[in-house]
């Protein structure tokens, strides 16, 4: 029987991370017969003897994550294979281990993270985005001025976009849902702002006053951004307003989003397992 952990919980409004509770499985195999493994790159060092043995395993019977590669991911670690995903894989893996994953469950987020017909291509086209023109890492939010655990989040996503501003891409897309009454004219007052090339700082002021989103405050909020104010108010109430929407909705749909924020890296669903964002981005930026 492996042994429980309770798996560490924290909201993703605030760090991003989240964990589940760990099922325990009889899989008949016993982790603490298993050999341990050292890999180059990866540092085990905070690893507690069970998790040590858990982690190994996994590294030596998972397949490394390069189609090419039909060898484990400590095999291609260890004989530097041509496969730039091994090393991150196996730090993805121990992150996994850490938060108290059953085996079903660390298998089923390894292929998640890394199997490539998992990837979405998202269209950006259109999209509020700032960061590198040419980034290697693309992050994509759907989000709602109305959720709370949007506005709670957003503090920590922009910690962590100027962190990697220089290599990354942060996209935001508009997902107002219909459980909050002032979330898409909220979104409006945002689109309109972006058509005055003000998208970012109205995205902050819509979060900061999350509570407060009547169309008066709208208008006021667009007021302090020196918006030309004929022209927010024709592309709040403007047809391309309400198809931007429309577009963002149905791939959403197409996503079967269900809640917000919602985030992409490279075009893999974050969930909040497996490692931090920042830890997602940079794992990217390592390949």
């Amino acid at each position: 029987m492996r042994a429980r952990r309770p798996a560490r919980f924290a909201s993703i409004a605030t760090s991003l991370f989240i964990a589940f509770a760990a099922i325990a499985s009889c899989d008949g195999r016993d982790p603490a017969t298993a050999a341990d493994v050292d890999l180059v790159g990866v540092d085990t060092s905070d690893l507690i003897p069970r998790e040590k043995h858990e982690w190994s395993r996994h590294v030596s019977e998972l397949i490394a994550p390069c189609p090419d590669v039909a060898v484990s991911i400590a095999v291609c670690v260890r004989e530097r294979r041509p496969c730039d995903k091994c090393v991150p894989a196996a730090i993805f893996l121990k992150q996994a281990v850490r938060e108290g994953l059953s085996a079903e469950q660390v298998e089923r987020l390894y292929k998640s993270r890394f199997d490539p017909t998992l990837i979405k291509e998202i269209p950006l086209d259109g999209s509020p985005a700032k960061g590198a023109e040419n980034a290697r890492v693309i992050v994509v939010e759907f989000a709602d001025f109305e959720c709370a655990h949007c506005a709670a989040a957003a503090p920590t996503i922009a910690a962590i976009f100027h962190n990697h501003e220089k290599e990354a891409r942060f996209v935001f897309k508009y997902l107002p849902l219909p459980m909050h009454p002032h979330g898409e004219i909220a979104a409006r007052a945002a689109i309109a702002a972006q058509a005055q090339g003000r998208f970012w700082e109205m995205h902050d002021v819509l979060f900061a006053n999350g509570a407060h989103l009547e169309r008066a405050d709208l208008d006021n909020y667009a007021r302090g951004l020196q918006l030309d104010m004929d022209r927010f108010q024709a592309d709040f109430d403007s047809a391309a307003t309400t198809e931007r929407l429309r577009q963002d909705r149905a791939l959403a749909d197409a996503l079967k989003i269900r809640g917000t924020p919602t985030l992409y890296v490279n075009g893999r669903l974050y969930d909040g397992r497996g490692g931090t964002l920042d830890e997602w981005i940079v794992s990217e930026l390592t390949k």
